[in-house]
């Protein structure tokens, strides 16, 4: 049993010194300290990562698989604790800066819903949302909005076992709004409500007997976050059971209304799940049509004109002569000529977006079902031919990231630094410079503002693996045009890849 050491009455003053000093109060953490800690720790865990997904895509026995999986979740564990731990300590040791503009909330929820769906599917959850009609832009900070949602849903995705998670905007009276991420999940106790949202604090963290652990951080960092805008952040029941943890905060509009494309229409949604169901018929709300709900094939009814049926269902084909759309995860792209071929006029990519729903169920009412665009996330290869600078001086990160592009048909070109990266433009040709944040001797923001001032107007994302907002702004600052957090993901470089490939904000075509 280990003692604390007490000092004696007749403690040498050197040793008493010495104990004084363990126990003075610890120099507050500088800004640049914080920064300096997080590229630290997150690097040797983006290549942990970065491999383990690698490693998972090659062929493995039943066992070896079993041990990557263990790898990269206990990985994503580890990168979730060194990411609250020092967002927290980053609050603490400045005040809250908000930046204010423009917000789409349809790109806001659905990017969080899309970059976190891998996770929900690899747990068989279903994640979607929807926009209360009638909204469409507000003026707020979009990097911190974007932070809490993500901790709400990487929050309903952790302690949910089956079911979903729901992701929603509603105005909240004149000038206000709420967001709120809503779970299928065990709920919250009353008594812990309240308790949750301070510091170090936790309900019982376990799931179906399994232990999920946590530093209990993120709720913290959310209600300050909410503070510093002049919101609110708490949690109440879910509709059904579960929790709903929800943001309300002042927020004028913008303007940017969608548009009621689905006027006067009555649309079948036909799911098992609830989460899908209703994230479909709130979504045709949205464009002012109507939603009719059935959880199998044998409730639906006559008094609706197009079908949704989600393909959790396997359906032998439309379930009558009324239009039908299947609705698919991106996992089951090889599905679509299949059920094309059973009847059905079109497909969908869950989670739901309102757009694409609003054109598909459109198409096939004009019989056109057959000639939609291609769903974005289901393409089979981002940027076939495009030539990308890869500015990385990390080596195992550069390995990761040449692989991600490759699959993704991309020609790469390696600098392993600002001077490399200078002389590489100087003589090529690029459609997407990927540049590391921080690098040795020369920034990623400053190598960037060089390229700028050279007349490169080649876009240039950054690379970086701090999580925090002001960084995303000095990246822009120095005339990057996006950024991208590590560890990189397939989906995220996916749409910048797209991006690009549709030529970005310029005329198509490579750009010095």
């Amino acid at each position: 049993m280990t003692r604390p050491i007490v000092p004696s009455a007749g403690a040498a003053p050197a040793v008493a010194d010495s104990l004084q000093a363990v126990h003075a109060p610890a120099t507050p953490v500088s800004i640049e300290e914080l920064a300096s800690l997080s590229h630290e720790f997150r690097t040797p865990l983006n290549g942990v990562l970065g491999l383990a997904r690698l490693l998972e895509s090659t062929p493995l026995t039943g066992e070896q698989r079993s041990y990557v999986d263990a790898l990269r979740e206990s990985g994503e564990h580890l990168l979730g604790l060194v990411n609250q731990l020092l967002d927290f300590a980053r609050l603490g040791a400045s005040t809250v800066e908000i930046q204010t503009g423009d917000v789409s909330l349809e790109n806001l929820l659905r990017g969080v819903c899309e970059l976190t769906a891998p996770r929900a599917t690899e747990k068989g959850l279903e994640i979607g949302w929807w926009i209360a009609p009638g909204l469409g832009r507000i003026r707020g900070d979009e990097g911190r909005l974007r932070q809490i949602l993500l901790n709400y849903v990487a929050n309903a995705i952790k302690f949910t076992g089956k079911g979903g998670v729901l992701v929603s905007a509603v105005a909240a009276g004149p000038g206000r709004i709420r967001l709120s991420v809503g779970d299928t999940g065990p709920g919250v106790a009353e008594a812990e409500r309240e308790r949750i949202f301070e510091p170090f604090v936790q309900t019982d963290p376990r799931v179906d007997g399994v232990s999920l652990g946590g530093a209990g951080l993120g709720l913290a960092i959310v209600r300050s976050l909410a503070t510093a805008m002049e919101g609110r952040a708490g949690v109440d029941p879910a509709p059904g059971g579960g929790a709903e943890f929800w943001l309300e905060l002042p927020a004028a509009r913008a303007g940017g209304n969608p548009g009621r494309t689905l006027s006067r229409r009555r649309i079948a949604v036909v799911s098992p799940n609830p989460v899908v169901a209703e994230a479909a018929i709130r979504q045709v709300a949205s464009r002012g049509g109507e939603g009719i709900v059935a959880t199998c094939l044998a409730d639906l009814t006559d008094d609706a004109e197009f079908v949704l049926v989600d393909h959790a269902l396997r359906p032998a084909g439309p379930p009558d002569d009324r239009p039908a759309i299947i609705l698919l995860s991106p996992e089951d792209r090889g599905l679509i000529d299949d059920y094309r071929a059973r009847g059905f006029a079109g497909y969908l990519i869950k989670p739901l977006r309102p757009a694409s729903l609003a054109e598909r169920v459109v198409a096939a009412a004009q019989g056109r079902g057959r000639t939609g665009r291609l769903d974005d996330r289901i393409a089979p290869a981002a940027a076939p031919g495009l030539q990308v600078l890869l500015v990385e001086d990390h080596a195992i990160n550069a390995l990761l990231a040449t692989a991600m592009l490759k699959r993704e048909g991309c020609l790469v070109d390696p600098a392993a630094g600002g001077p490399d990266a200078l002389a590489a433009v100087a003589v090529g040709a690029y459609d997407l410079i990927l540049m590391d944040m921080r690098m040795p001797g020369m920034t990623g923001p400053e190598t960037a503002q060089e390229m700028r001032s050279q007349g490169v107007k080649t876009p240039i994302v950054a690379l970086t693996a701090n999580t925090f907002e002001d960084d995303r702004q000095i990246c822009l600052a120095a005339g990057m045009d996006d950024f991208l957090v590590k560890p990189l993901t397939a989906d995220a470089l996916r749409r910048i890849l797209s991006r690009v490939a549709r030529g970005w904000n310029e005329p198509a075509g490579r750009r010095r």
